[in-house]
Formats: C-alpha cells, structure tokens, sequence
C-alpha cells in the first residue's frame, strides 16, 4: 500500500495555501473509512483506494459520506451539502 508522508502534505498545504490539516494514512484511515477496497479494472482485481470524501462536522461526527466521488460535480455537491447542514 502507498501512502503519502505528512511531510508531502505539509509542502502541499504550504504551496497551496489550504487553511485546514491534511490527513496522512499512517494510521490506517483509509481501511477505518472504508476507503481501502477491492477495485476492479478491466477484469483484474487489486486492492486500491476509492474515490470518497468524508465530511466531518466540528464536533468529529460524520455528517456525509460521498461515495462515490464524481470529480466534475463534487465540489458543488459539497458546498450544497454544507449549505444544508
């Protein structure tokens, strides 16, 4: 399994700006998540990460889970989401 390290978060979350922590799987978050699951391509299966975003609200209760992520839409899905909440 590959991961990245919080030291390639840290440099991203700098170059880019992002006013919140990004999160390193060093402690198995992405198994937690559900995250962490067989995939399959043209017939073969592997093992690999699946494209969802969890929203945690400030109280870190799970307030959405979007499974799966359509990039094009996503973040417009978000925002209606959170505007609802």
């Amino acid at each position: 399994m590959s991961k990245d390290s919080t030291r390639s978060h840290a440099k991203f979350r700098e170059k880019e700006c992002l006013p919140f922590e990004l999160v390193s799987d060093s402690g198995g978050i992405c198994e937690a998540y559900g995250a962490w699951r067989t995939k399959k391509l043209y017939g073969r299966e592997y093992e690999g990460i699946a494209r969802i975003s969890v929203l945690i609200d400030e109280h870190g209760v799970v307030a959405r889970v979007f499974d799966p992520v359509k990039p094009a839409e996503h973040a417009e899905e978000v925002i209606r989401v959170l505007d609802a909440l």
